[in-house]
């Protein structure tokens, strides 16, 4: 029942996992946070209980349903223009569409399993908000499984999908997880421009998706050239890898119509842009979130890295 409401609420694919202790992930984390990996991210470090274990998060929690939402764009930026991750291109922020189908799928529960199948005195519905490692309770939702660039891939749709948590009170019938197919492919992580990828573990400080949005800090000299005209975000790792040239196909979802001007500005656009432009033209965009001076920022070290390589020529 549950999976037929998510359905008619447009999500793309739906799965459900008992809610338990992530003991793996958290000696990973651990290792990991220690290491200093995840850069400027102080806040992975914080709540690290409920991060590991969502019953510590609600109280009461006994099931995590997750969503998938499509995002795959049926049309793209010019390769020549400042490159914008495609899970901004849409003019609605993607949180305020995935919060919106959340918070309906928990009313419809709510109706038909009773209030009391979730907290309503803590918060429950979540999407990229709180101490939640969304795509391992994606994995474990039977929803795909995490692949060596760290993110899900789904069978069917590939890695370009938002993900959306409830957390449930109540128990229910559970998927099996699928185990992974990358194998012996090692694409995504040959092709980083700045080896961010190595064993299935993804360093921040390297990452261009970290590097030109989390980092607030002038992006190091050593990686302005590596960008590859990467301003805000960052798909190499995913435009490369195999399953979502088979599985990837564009979303049918008007909520996620994309901004006109990310498609059809040119690199002068761009580059001229003010910030009363930006403000007026992202206004309700997940882009809006980087902020203005950050774009600029990159932009500028886009330039700055073009302006090196001709000297070099």
């Amino acid at each position: 029942m549950i999976k037929q409401i998510a359905h008619s609420l447009g999500f793309d694919a739906f799965g459900i996992a008992k809610a338990d202790e992530l003991t793996d992930d958290a000696r990973f984390m651990e290792s990991w946070l220690k290491s200093g990996q995840h850069g400027e991210m102080d806040y992975l470090a914080r709540n690290f209980e409920k991060r590991i274990d969502p019953r510590k998060l609600v109280t009461g929690c006994k099931s995590v349903v997750v969503v998938l939402m499509n995002y795959f764009p049926s049309q793209k930026q010019d390769v020549s223009v400042p490159q914008i991750a495609k899970y901004s291109y849409s003019e609605t922020d993607y949180h305020t569409v995935m919060k919106a189908k959340l918070n309906e799928l928990d009313k419809q529960i709510c109706a038909i399993y009773g209030s009391e199948s979730v907290n309503n005195h803590q918060q429950h519905i979540f999407v990229d908000s709180a101490p939640v490692l969304e795509r391992r309770w994606a994995e474990r939702a039977g929803l795909g499984w995490i692949g060596k660039h760290t993110q899900l891939i789904h069978p069917g749709l590939g890695s370009y999908t938002y993900i959306g948590i409830l957390l449930l009170n109540i128990e229910t019938e559970y998927d099996t997880p699928i185990p992974s197919r990358c194998g012996t492919c090692n694409r995504c992580i040959d092709a980083c421009p700045t080896k961010a990828l190595k064993n299935g573990s993804l360093d921040a400080r390297r990452c261009i998706s970290y590097l030109t949005i989390e980092n607030k800090k002038d992006i190091p000299v050593e990686f302005q050239s590596q960008l590859s005209n990467c301003v805000l975000g960052c798909d190499i790792c995913a435009d490369i890898c195999p399953w979502n040239k088979k599985w990837a196909k564009h979303h049918a979802h008007n909520e996620l119509k994309p901004i006109p001007q990310i498609i059809d500005w040119q690199y002068n656009d761009w580059k001229n842009v003010t910030e009363a432009d930006f403000k007026f033209t992202f206004c309700h965009s997940a882009i809006l979130r980087a902020g203005f001076n950050k774009l600029k920022r990159n932009i500028e070290n886009v330039n700055l890295s073009e302006a090196k390589s001709d000297l070099l020529k």
